[in-house]
């Protein structure tokens, strides 16, 4: 993941005093890492990874910003991208190469970093065959979380790359225009982590990491409002759209003098 800074407008500032960490859990043993297989590592071209949930036997949901090479900015091929479930000190639950892929219509990848940008960093990966194993179990989705809720990341980064980790409890300081800003703890190798609720102790993915920032000097994750992009990437899907190996050119990007929405957040790519 790509190091952001964020410096959020007065209408959030409030929310920092409620902001919360209680650290992580890293999840390397079989009994730690027990329900959670169907968070996996992808495996990107030999090169990086970045972090994906199941969501059905053969979907694997991710940020779209993985799917892109940073020095070309073009789609990658996707051959080159390995799910592996439930990955833990060299060995998964389950390998899949990814078949087909679709990223949200309205993401650009264009190095300029974006309430926009955040707001549609969405991808869903459709893997070569289902994973079919009693132990991995697809996560399913629901509505977008409210400002106070309490949520959870499991994810891979820089420096647990070898095991996911469990942050159980983050709180939503914030949400604008279909950005959640989160007070979790993520780092580089988190895009594309769900981010769950735990009503009656059942995990349910309600958005997806997209990128690291800080707030006057607070950490915190940001992400996609999942239920409505969700929607649309499953339909393109349906409709038998997205791109399998080479990348094929059908994505959306802003020309000349085209003006982007903002929320009134501003963005620092240092």
């Amino acid at each position: 993941m790509r190091r952001w800074v964020m410096q959020i407008a007065l209408v959030l500032m409030p929310v920092l005093a409620g902001a919360e960490n209680t650290g992580l859990q890293t999840l390397e043993t079989t009994d730690s890492g027990r329900g959670w297989e169907a968070v996996g590592r992808l495996d990107i071209n030999g090169k990086g990874f970045c972090t994906g949930s199941l969501i059905a036997p053969d979907l694997v949901l991710t940020a779209a910003h993985c799917l892109f090479d940073k020095t070309t900015k073009q789609l990658i091929n996707t051959n080159s991208v390995e799910f592996r479930a439930g990955w833990r000190n060299g060995r998964a639950s389950a390998y899949r190469y990814v078949r087909r892929a679709i990223v949200h219509p309205d993401y650009v990848y264009d190095g300029e970093v974006s309430s926009e940008r955040v707001r549609n960093d969405i991808a869903l990966l459709e893997l070569q065959s289902p994973i079919n194993n009693t132990t991995v179990i697809p996560f399913e989705t629901t509505a977008r979380p409210l400002k106070g809720d309490e949520v959870g990341v499991v994810s891979y980064a820089k420096d647990r790359a070898e095991a996911p980790s469990l942050q159980q409890v983050c709180k939503v300081m914030g949400r604008q225009q279909g950005v959640l800003v989160m007070s979790c703890d993520v780092d580089y190798g988190s895009s594309g982590a769900p981010v769950f609720t735990f009503d009656g102790n059942i995990p349910r993915i309600v958005s997806v990491v997209s990128a690291k920032a800080e707030v006057r000097g607070e950490r915190v994750a940001l992400g996609t409002q999942l239920d409505e992009p969700l929607q649309l990437l499953r339909a393109e899907l349906a409709a038998g759209r997205g791109f399998g190996g080479v990348a094929e050119t059908g994505i959306r990007r802003v020309a000349v003098g085209q003006t982007r929405r903002e929320t009134g957040a501003k963005f620092i790519k240092p």
